[in-house]
């Protein structure tokens, strides 16, 4: 069963929360995030930048004490404001005709480490320390994990009656985004809510399963120091966005490659002509369009490659990946790519037009080859999960991606 919970969010106040909340830090170049900690002194990456107050670039412990500071500001500030009771939060974000919705919520680490809360992707340890850490100096989590369950009637039904009321926050975001949010308070709606979830046996983490290993790591560090521990501390939860598996967007991302590892381009060929039917389709833009077949730029001209029924032996689900196939089968064994996290002669790609950019990459010579698939799906996702196995590293994209500081978790 899952277990949700309310919280007492710390949240923008009404009339600043479109200049507060931030897309994710690393979304912004280094021109534009200058411009907006420069001319918007409510945004939230003054609280995650605090260095830029002193005109220095400060890291580690030192980071962490000024983001408790700048936070700390912005609630004396009332910039930011504690809610009084407990609470859900319906948020809702539409974006180039994608809609979503979903819940602000607690979820219960008891729940991850017992995997009723399921991963598809490994962790690296010093990057959960490390985060960890962070949140034992700043006291708070402002970005939720992402996590799906299944499409629920009841659930639907409770969060159309929400969404009929006039919601706290409405505004638009210079990428023409446009956002609500409501709070829910009433007890028997919350009630309400924690009784269908209740009934629904696993959920699956969808984006940041970084920031739910951090924060196992953190409550065991803190069960340890705390001889009073009951279980009911803040610190035995984790800030999530509950969202139907229907309103989740997964993107692929392409493989570009610098070189052919000694190859020609003939004996290249020759080497994928043992798993793959290919094909020549010269300057044709080629994207696939079913399971186990991709679309390869190779000087000057796109190919179609069909995988050979014979050709792979599925064993579990991850082997039926599309992912680990290109692997398997050229990645690794032809092109000498073993470590996909960390090897610096491939790069990845993703979005709408990103079969055009890694064409264009290709042709002014950045790389030597490329590779696009169709995207993963929920069902593949939670087929990984259940099997307690973990996707390649860069196998899917997934939207929606959060606002910062829109609904901030004190631990």
């Amino acid at each position: 069963m899952a277990i949700i919970k309310p919280f007492k969010a710390i949240r923008p106040s009404s009339d600043k929360v479109a200049h507060v909340a931030s897309r994710s830090y690393e979304d912004y170049s280094n021109d534009e995030l200058k411009a907006v900690l420069r001319y918007n002194p409510f945004s939230f990456l003054h609280i995650i930048n605090p260095g830029f107050k002193f005109s220095k670039k400060v890291t580690g412990e030192e980071r962490f004490k000024l983001v408790r500071n700048r936070y700390l500001e912005f609630l004396e500030e009332k910039v930011l404001i504690k809610d009084s009771e407990a609470s859900f939060y319906l948020y809702q974000v539409n974006k180039n005709g994608f809609q979503c919705c979903g819940i602000f919520c607690a979820t219960s680490v008891q729940d991850y480490r017992d995997n009723y809360i399921k991963k598809h992707e490994n962790t690296i340890e010093s990057r959960e320390r490390l985060f960890a850490q962070y949140l034992q100096t700043v006291k708070f989590n402002a970005e939720p994990v992402l996590i799906t369950y299944p499409d629920d009637p009841v659930i639907s039904k409770i969060v159309q009656n929400i969404k009929e009321r006039i919601p706290e926050y409405h505004f638009t975001t210079p990428n023409r985004s446009t956002h609500h949010l409501w709070k829910v308070s009433d007890k028997k709606i919350i009630e309400k809510l924690q009784e269908a979830f209740s009934r629904i046996k696993t959920l699956y983490i969808a984006d940041g399963h970084h920031r739910s290993a951090s924060s196992e790591l953190l409550a065991k560090w803190q069960q340890e120091r705390n001889p009073k521990h009951t279980g009911e501390e803040a610190y035995n939860h984790f800030m999530s966005y509950l969202i139907p598996e229907s309103e989740i967007k997964i993107y692929e991302f392409n493989r570009m490659v610098k070189d052919l590892n000694g190859h020609s381009k003939e004996s290249f060929l020759v080497k994928l002509d043992e798993f793959y039917r290919i094909k020549k389709l010269e300057h044709d833009l080629y994207k696939p369009t079913k399971k186990h077949h991709f679309s390869m730029y190779l000087d000057g001209e796109f190919y179609s490659l069909y995988l050979r029924k014979k050709g792979v032996t599925f064993t579990d689900p991850l082997s039926k990946l599309d992912t680990q196939i290109l692997y398997k089968t050229i990645l690794e064994p032809i092109l000498g790519i073993k470590d996909l996290r960390n090897d610096k002669r491939i790069q990845y790609g993703y979005g709408k037009h990103n079969v055009l950019k890694m064409k264009n990459d290709i042709d002014k010579g950045l790389f030597a080859v490329g590779f696009n698939m169709l995207p993963i799906t929920m069902e593949e996702i939670k087929a990984i999960a259940d099997a307690q196995l973990v996707m390649p590293p860069k196998s899917t994209f997934i939207e929606p991606k959060l606002r910062s500081g829109l609904a901030i978790y004190e631990l």
